[in-house]
């Protein structure tokens, strides 16, 4: 039995000299060393412990070390658990206490402070800090950079990503070996990429977009990555002059064309840009064509899937859709209460079926069931509407999720924060209309009798617990939130009335 995914992605390039990353500041490099590099950390991995099927848990900085560290996992028959940078260590807590981790990587900043959530989980905690530095990477030029790579079939899982439920507990996506590879293959030839490309990756890496659909493709086409530790205006727009394809989120193109540097001429040699993981405005796209004569290409996907759907490489890039079902990938709309498929041209919830499809989630049985029909359709939660000829718009989410950002937001794990407050009596999140992020989040309050809301406090009091990302951007205070006559609370009234 072969390793499926190293096989195909990473064993071809042991002896290719070519430039695998370019960075700023840095040295190049090839994908011959990354492919040594990837093997001694494999032996690295093993060293303290990794077996076949463990779990390696990553909060780290971006770095070319953190890319190698996913190589070696791989290599070595592990899972992969990358974790935003922004989670505290009250959320990283869950995530090492469910996923069990047999190793957990932080910044050695972090590694104090995440020392006893590890140890309760039974995990040995490693350092990887944003230059690459760290005790996963030192000593490792003491171990061979030749590694059997472990066998692993295309059914076994190769990576865990967790995606927030709207019950607030985190759900762990389960994702096969073949599950990351079809879809690699499929984006690969839709997208014509090649040896000939030159990515800027200005993406995080610890979630589908930035590691499995930028990443995977170049490493499975032997293209070039211009590695970006973060989005900077300046650095793409550098960039421009050499590169051929932009992976981002529709972020990246409000912030370049606010920028006058960004040209028809500064984009003339670029061959693809690409914008998922939130919606991407109509005026946007059309902004964009005219400035650079380029059409953004839109497509969408989900943690639990990979990529679902892309406009069309060749062909008519059409504004306000996410294009059509890739090859291999079935879709079809349904109504949420039967789930008999709807008529043509209505609304319907968008469920999928394919190779790109997740297991299910981690020890969450009854989740899965939920969610997975037996008969392989996964249950997205969006809302959709297919045309005649086959183009898919996201017409609405079936569940209040906010994207902002490209970042999905639940929020009830907000409004838990807020409600637990002293002076709040209840709190709701909801998400209205950002040029820049895609979506803004809104916290409306209702104080106790008598209390008056020190906003300041409220501030402080939830950045202690969540990630940046998932800040209400203001907050307004109420005397009651509206409900319906079977007493929900009705967040459209809430947007309808503070969007803008």
């Amino acid at each position: 039995m072969s390793n499926h995914l190293f096989d195909h992605l990473f064993a071809p390039h042991a002896d290719n000299q070519d430039i695998l990353f370019e960075r700023p500041g840095a040295d190049p490099m090839t994908y011959a060393s990354f492919i040594e590099k990837t093997g001694r950390m494999a032996h690295a991995l093993q060293a303290v412990g990794l077996e076949p099927g463990d779990r390696v848990v990553v909060q780290a900085e971006k770095s070319v070390e953190m890319v190698i560290l996913y190589g070696a996992t791989i290599r070595a028959g592990g899972v992969f658990l990358p974790l935003n940078t922004a989670y505290t260590h009250d959320e990283v807590s869950y995530f090492v206490n469910d996923a069990a981790p047999r190793i957990l990587v932080c910044d050695p900043a972090q590694a104090e402070g995440l020392a006893p959530i590890a140890a309760k989980a039974g995990a040995r905690v490693l350092t990887l800090d944003a230059a690459g530095q760290g005790s996963l990477t030192a000593g490792l030029e003491a171990h061979p950079s030749g590694f059997e790579p472990v066998a692993r079939a295309p059914g076994d899982l190769a990576a865990l990503l967790y995606t927030s439920g709207t019950t607030g507990r985190s759900k762990g996506a389960m994702l096969s070996h073949d599950n990351l590879l079809s879809n690699t293959l499929a984006l690969v030839d839709l997208w014509q990429i090649t040896d000939q490309d030159t990515l800027i990756h200005a993406l995080p890496i610890f979630h589908t977009h930035g590691l499995f659909v930028a990443l995977n493709t170049s490493f499975l086409a032997g293209a070039r990555v211009h590695f970006l530790r973060s989005f900077d205006k300046d650095a793409i727009l550098d960039a421009m002059g050499h590169a051929t394809m932009l992976m981002g989120v529709p972020t990246f193109y409000t912030r370049l064309l606010d920028d006058p540097r960004l040209t028809r001429e500064r984009a003339a040699g670029m061959r693809l840009f690409v914008s998922g993981s939130a919606p991407l405005l109509a005026e946007t796209h059309v902004a964009f064509t005219e400035r650079t004569g380029h059409r953004i290409l839109e497509r969408y996907g989900m943690t639990e899937t990979n990529m679902n759907t892309s406009n069309p490489y060749d062909g008519e890039r059409r504004a306000g859709t996410v294009g059509q079902p890739l090859p291999g990938v079935e879709l079809r709309l349904t109504d949420p209460e039967t789930g008999e498929e709807v008529p043509d041209g209505a609304v319907g919830m968008i469920e999928v079926r394919g190779p790109n499809v997740f297991s299910g989630y981690w020890q969450m049985p009854e989740k899965t069931a939920a969610e997975l029909r037996d008969n392989g359709f996964f249950i997205t939660g969006d809302l959709g509407q297919m045309s005649e000829d086959g183009y898919l718009s996201i017409v609405g989410r079936a569940k209040d999720l906010i994207i902002t950002g490209g970042y999905n937001v639940y929020p009830k794990e907000i409004e838990d924060v807020l409600n637990d407050l002293d002076g709040i009596s209840e709190s709701a999140v909801f998400g209205v209309p950002d040029a820049d992020f895609g979506e803004a989040i809104v916290a409306a309050i209702v104080p106790l009798p008598g209390a008056t809301p020190d906003i300041d406090a409220i501030t402080a009091a939830v950045a202690e617990k969540l990630a940046r990302f998932k800040h209400p951007r203001r907050y307004e205070v109420m005397e009651a939130l509206p409900r319906n006559t079977m007493g929900k609370v009705q967040k459209n009234v809430l947007r309808e009335r503070f969007a803008g």
